[in-house]
C-alpha cells in the first residue's frame, strides 16, 4: 500500500493560514491534493492537521482526514519526520500494510505528477530509504562569501577561488515538495539528507519555497506561467 501524507497545521506564523490561503484561485493545499490524486500512485491521500477548517477544505478537494493531529505535534517545533511518523503509527494501528509513504508539503503548488512517479520508481528499485525533490542552486555556493566584522568579504571556500566555474561541483538543495520514504525509515527518524536517499531533480524555475509574501507572489507568477504553457 502506498500512502501520501500532507502535513498542514493551522498555526503558521510568517504567512497566517498559509496552508489554505487562496493561491491562483483556490486554497494552496488543493494543488498538493490534486497532484497526489491525479498521479494514481496512492491508495490513500491523507491530510494531517490539527485544524477543523483545513480538514474541511482538504476533504472538499478529495483528501481524507481520518484523525486530528495532537497539539504537541502542531506547534512551531514539531518536525516533519515526527508528524509523518505519527501518521504511520495511526495507519499501522488500522492494520494497513504499508510499502511506501510520501510526504507532500501543503504549499507544493508547483508539484507535478511525473515528479512523484520518478520518486516512486526510485523507491521501487529497493536501493533507497528516501527519494525526495531537489534542485540546483541558482549560483555556485563555492563562490559564496560573507562580510567580515571589519566590513570586507571572506570566501567560504577560498580554495576554489581560481577554479573555473564549469569545473565547480554542482550543489543541490531541498526543493521542499515531496519526500518518499519507507515506513521504517520514517519511524526510525533517519536523516533524509544522506547517502541512502535518492535525489529527484526538479527544474530550478519550477521550485519556490514559500515563507514570505515575496515568495508567495513569485510562486503565483510561476504557477500562472505553467498554466499558460500547459494550455499550448
Amino acid at each position: 500500500m502506498k500512502l501520501a501524507v500532507i502535513p498542514a497545521r493551522g498555526g503558521s506564523k510568517r504567512i497566517p493560514r498559509k496552508n489554505i490561503r487562496e493561491f491562483c484561485g483556490k486554497p494552496i493545499i488543493a494543488y498538493s491534493i490534486e497532484a497526489a490524486l491525479a498521479s494514481n500512485l496512492f491508495d490513500h491521500v491523507i491530510v494531517s492537521t490539527d485544524d477543523d477548517e483545513i480538514a474541511s477544505i482538504a476533504r472538499k478537494y478529495g483528501a481524507e482526514t481520518p484523525f486530528m493531529r495532537p497539539a504537541e505535534l502542531a506547534d512551531d517545533y514539531a518536525g516533519t519526520t515526527e508528524v509523518i511518523g505519527h501518521a504511520i503509527a495511526w495507519m499501522q494501528q488500522q492494520g494497513w500494510e504499508l510499502e511506501h509513504v510520501c510526504c507532500i508539503y501543503a504549499t507544493a503548488a508547483l508539484l507535478q505528477e511525473d515528479d512523484l512517479k520518478r520518486g516512486m520508481d526510485a523507491m521501487e528499485s529497493g536501493q533507497w530509504s528516501f527519494a525526495f525533490s531537489v534542485t540546483e542552486f541558482a549560483s555556485s555556493i563555492f563562490r559564496s562569501f560573507v562580510q567580515s566584522p571589519e566590513g570586507g568579504v571572506e570566501m567560504l571556500f577560498p580554495e576554489r577561488y581560481d577554479t573555473r566555474s564549469q569545473d565547480l561541483p554542482t550543489a543541490l538543495h531541498d526543493a521542499a515538495q515531496f519526500y518518499w520514504g519507507t515506513p521504517q525509515a520514517w519511524l526510525n527518524g533517519e536523516q533524509i539528507f544522506g547517502d541512502h536517499s535518492f535525489p529527484v531533480y526538479i527544474p530550478r524555475w519550477r521550485v519556490q519555497d514559500i515563507d514570505t509574501e515575496d515568495d508567495w507572489r513569485r510562486a503565483e507568477i510561476i504557477q500562472q506561467l505553467v498554466a499558460i504553457e500547459i494550455k499550448k
